[in-house]
């Protein structure tokens, strides 16, 4: 009897451990799991940014950081006087040159961002796409022509920043005829939209001429009434008196077009 009182305290206390163990084995593996399934959903670093640093520390490093993501800018992969140009000859595929070379045709081409609401910064990557989709979008004010051109370009440019696909010289000439020929249109048409700007810039001055003649044809009769209607007219802000007139000269200047 004593012998199976033994063997079953044994067996109880052997129970306990194997079960305790498996627990933890379960918990550290459901941990590990789900530490594993956290850093995966998040897009920072494993480890904390400035992880044992001081405050100030931690401030100032998020603070440089946020200042980077705001930097756009690339730069040139091939300059003129580069040894990979020279003995292009000597290796074997090109494929690589051609598709920096793509890349940095389009500073090359010198296409007026400035001039048509853009900036220069928008040559970088996703900001020369969504430019060239905008430009695209607005058709109406350019041939239907350009609308292939964009597409060429932006077949072009896709192939040799992204594309698996082989990027030789017979496609790099194909896109760099496609670019110098867009540069061209847009530039063309950026020129054809002065007379616009003339047309902007002699309404203001028929703003400035308008005024003194009227002052200077005004009957001594009609001086009462102007100074009354001035002082009405006094009571309104200036800007508003200011755009009003602005207004009606540019439709009579337009009219008289």
């Amino acid at each position: 009897m004593r012998s199976d009182t033994l063997l079953s305290s044994v067996n109880v206390v052997l129970v306990m451990a194997y079960g305790s163990l498996v627990f933890v084995l379960l918990f550290i593996f459901v941990k590990r799991q789900i530490v594993r399934f956290a850093m995966k959903s998040r897009r920072g670093p494993h480890v904390p940014l400035g992880h044992n640093a001081p405050k100030e520390l931690r401030q100032e490093i998020e603070a440089k950081l946020c200042q980077v993501q705001k930097i756009h800018f690339e730069p040139r992969l091939l300059s003129l006087d580069d040894d990979r140009l020279k003995h292009r000859e000597q290796s074997g595929s090109h494929n690589s040159l051609y598709r920096m070379k793509a890349l940095d045709a389009i500073r090359d081409t010198d296409l007026p961002f400035r001039e048509l609401g853009g900036t220069p910064t928008a040559v970088t990557g996703k900001r020369l796409r969504t430019w060239l989709l905008q430009l695209r979008k607005s058709q109406c004010m350019f041939q239907n022509s350009l609308s292939s051109l964009i597409d060429a370009v932006l077949d072009g440019y896709n192939k040799a920043r992204h594309g698996a696909e082989a990027f030789g010289e017979a496609e790099f000439l194909k896109y760099q005829e496609a670019l110098t020929e867009l540069a061209s249109l847009v530039k063309s048409h950026s020129s054809s939209s002065t007379p616009s700007q003339h047309h902007h810039s002699a309404a203001k001055d028929l703003i400035g001429t308008t005024e003194p003649m009227s002052s200077s044809s005004s009957s001594p009769t009609q001086t009462t009434y102007l100074t009354s209607s001035m002082q009405q007219r006094s009571k309104r802000p200036r800007h508003f008196l200011e755009l009003k007139n602005f207004k009606d000269n540019y439709n009579t200047l337009d009219s008289s077009f």
